[in-house]
């Protein structure tokens, strides 16, 4: 039986990698208006391979870019591309359609919500109560909390002991295989997989379920329990 549900955020609950292009956009936009010497497009592309390398939650990302590219960081450049992320971000963080009817339905049903991120504590919650939706989680497990990474098994650990579930009891929802999908099977959590939110071009996913629509999971769910 089915009595916890684990989300990931990104590209699972929020449409992250949209956020994200937007707002890197918008600040390259007010770079460059504020001065920056460089092709936006190379700028963005810049960017990008740095945050591939560096961690796509790396905060100092434009600092970086500018030494990276100029040697040294223009302060006029940098504060107006921060401004132009932060108000980008603010606007474009959105949750996918029927996020919220799944988790209320979820929370009527009796079922113990939780959250695993791969992000830092601040940024997470700073997510979570942008999208309205720190009513319906009863933990939270970040990056700060256990000091790994999903597929560790450290975090999936910390959530269980905290929902007080046993793995059996537990679904795992996520969008990337190697990390959400494979970290939870390896402790006996069954697992869905979010396809819509696929960012990794994911072929096979190894999942015990696949997710079109996040809805899904409430159909899912409803199946496993009326079997026990």
């Amino acid at each position: 039986m089915i009595k916890a549900v684990i989300f990931d955020i990104d590209n699972t609950l929020m449409d992250f990698m949209r956020m994200k292009r937007a707002s890197v956009d918008a600040a390259v936009d007010a770079m460059l208006d504020a001065g920056l010497p460089m092709k936006k497009e190379k700028m963005y592309e810049s960017i990008f391979e740095t945050y591939w390398r560096e961690g796509i939650e790396d905060q100092n990302i434009l600092d970086k870019v500018l030494v990276k590219e100029f040697g040294a960081v223009d302060y006029r450049i940098l504060a107006a591309g921060i401004i132009g992320y932060k108000r980008a971000k603010d606007g474009h963080m959105t949750l996918y359609p029927r996020v919220k009817l799944t988790l209320t339905e979820l929370m009527k049903s009796g079922i113990k919500m939780g959250v695993v991120s791969d992000a830092p504590r601040l940024s997470v919650w700073l997510r979570i109560v942008g999208l309205g939706l720190h009513h319906y989680f009863e933990h939270i497990v970040t990056f700060d909390d256990t000091g790994e990474k999903k597929p560790s098994p450290k975090p999936f650990k910390k959530i269980l002991g905290l929902l007080a579930v046993a793995p059996a009891e537990a679904i795992m929802v996520g969008d990337w295989a190697e990390r959400d999908i494979k970290g939870a099977k390896a402790l006996g959590i069954r697992t869905a997989w979010a396809k819509y939110g696929n960012e990794f071009d994911t072929k096979v996913s190894g999942a015990d379920h696949e997710l079109e629509d996040i809805y899904d999971l409430v159909k899912i769910i409803r199946r496993i329990n009326e079997k026990v």
